[in-house]
């Protein structure tokens, strides 16, 4: 599955050095929540891996908008995010607060240069 906005992103509303590109309004504002192009439904899993590219240390507000609307109550969430230099909110703390019924595992950054082996072991290693 695959989290995407209804209005999806583009190359200028992730150009992070215009103070006026969709993402930086986005990050100003911390009560932003874009529409879901489609819902969801985490009803048959019991641990979900919430995935992310670090935008200023944190997930994009459409995470939130996908946490917020499910319901989490034993569950487990497991997040990891992308990022070329930041390591800060890879462990998606920051987002508890939209989601807080759930059990979280610590996340992780992955490196550009992460392999299937690493990642093999990194989810080994969680014992769900």
């Amino acid at each position: 599955m695959q989290i995407v906005p209804a209005q999806p992103y583009t190359a200028a509303d992730l150009d992070w050095r215009d103070p006026n590109s969709r993402s930086s309004v986005e990050r100003r504002d911390r009560g932003t929540r874009p529409a879901l192009a489609e819902p969801i439904d985490v009803t048959p899993y019991d641990v979900v891996f919430v995935g992310y590219p670090l935008w200023w240390e944190t997930a994009p507000r459409v995470v939130r908008t996908f946490l917020e609307s499910e319901d989490w109550a034993g569950k487990t969430i497991v997040t990891f995010a992308t990022s070329g230099s930041s390591t800060r909110g890879a462990d998606g703390t920051q987002l508890h607060d939209s989601a807080p019924a759930a059990h979280w595992v610590p996340g992780r950054r992955i490196a550009a240069s992460e392999n299937e082996a690493r990642l093999a072991k990194w989810v080994k290693g969680l014992n769900l």
